[in-house]
């Protein structure tokens, strides 16, 4: 194989439930039936955890139709999910997949984990002492004072990060305390260079349409046992997870465990979460340059697998 038929890292990025992980099997499909190989890489945040299945919409061992996954199922429910973990291992396996002549495909809506693969992206600084003094306070203060603080230190980031979402108000505070920086915080370089040779393909959805998409998904999460699933995972220790208890439907289904949700209140706001998040992934993969934007569902042509070689 010469260099200029050395195969490329292709990524799928897009907001939750617009097909990602289908038109990713199409697309392994086609280079498969062309004569070159293909494999999967997740770039999801939280199908990286065993056990956490349909509350994630992740694809059985089935449904992947013989194409081979990777950085599925490789954290348990305890472990925090860090963003600069995931980047080494994840180019670790991208680049074992290339060596052997193979094109991966990185497949996910995570935006920070997508951009720490694809472009050169360096992470600020940790202290273990600093970001457990900031949990404590998390849970002596509540998540408000923290935003606050993060708001009146770092305003422009502060406009970017969720301000329900606990684990990044922590992690830029964090950032903010141990290096005096803000400029890092969940942004893109303005003009990033791409880590290896890729091509970006986009999947978009009108935003009616994906509303409705969403708000179904999640009551089909109810009603495949989504609740179950958190359930077993109890005993694995889902409660005292970082980053696993907090996940979108998953911190609902505790609720409704606890008996602090109905079922009607947790589907209810988890289909909120679920917007507002779709919302912030259309916004991140918008900034990307040199997209192929396909529509939701995807109808895919030979034009379009052909230009992806």
């Amino acid at each position: 194989m010469t260099s200029a038929d050395q195969p490329r890292l292709i990524a799928i990025v897009g907001a939750t439930g617009t097909g990602k992980s289908d038109l990713s099997l199409a697309i392994a499909e086609h280079f498969i039936s062309s004569g070159q190989p293909a494999e999967v890489v997740n770039a999801d945040a939280m199908q990286l955890y065993r056990g956490m299945d349909i509350g994630t919409a992740k694809l059985s061992e089935a449904e992947r139709r013989g194409i081979p996954h990777h950085m599925l199922d490789v954290l348990d429910v305890t472990e925090e999910a860090a963003v600069a973990a995931y980047q080494a291992q994840a180019r670790a396996v991208i680049d074992d997949v290339l060596a052997r002549g193979v094109t991966p495909i990185l497949v996910g809506g995570s935006g920070l984990y997508v951009s720490s693969v694809l472009f050169d992206f360096d992470f600020p600084g940790h202290d273990d002492a600093v970001r457990e003094r900031l949990e404590r306070e998390y849970d002596e203060l509540g998540l408000g004072a923290l935003y606050a603080r993060l708001k009146e230190k770092a305003p422009q980031a502060a406009e970017r990060i969720d301000q329900k979402n606990a684990r990044r108000v922590i992690r830029a505070l964090e950032v903010i305390e141990v290096t005096g920086d803000t400029a890092s915080l969940g942004t893109l370089p303005d003009e990033p260079l791409y880590w290896r040779e890729t091509r970006i393909v986009g999947v978009s959805a009108e935003r009616e349409e994906l509303i409705q998409r969403l708000d179904a998904r999640v009551e089909r999460m109810w009603q495949q046992g989504l609740v179950d699933e958190v359930r077993d995972l109890i005993p694995a220790g889902i409660e005292q997870g970082i980053t696993a208890r907090r996940a979108i439907g998953y911190a609902q289904a505790l609720g409704q465990l606890a008996g602090d949700l109905t079922r009607d209140e947790a589907i209810a706001e988890t289909q909120a979460l679920t917007r507002r998040y779709a919302r912030r992934q259309v916004s991140w993969f918008k900034r990307y340059a040199d997209v192929t934007w396909l529509a939701s569902p995807v109808e895919l042509n030979h034009g379009t697998l052909a230009s992806l070689h």
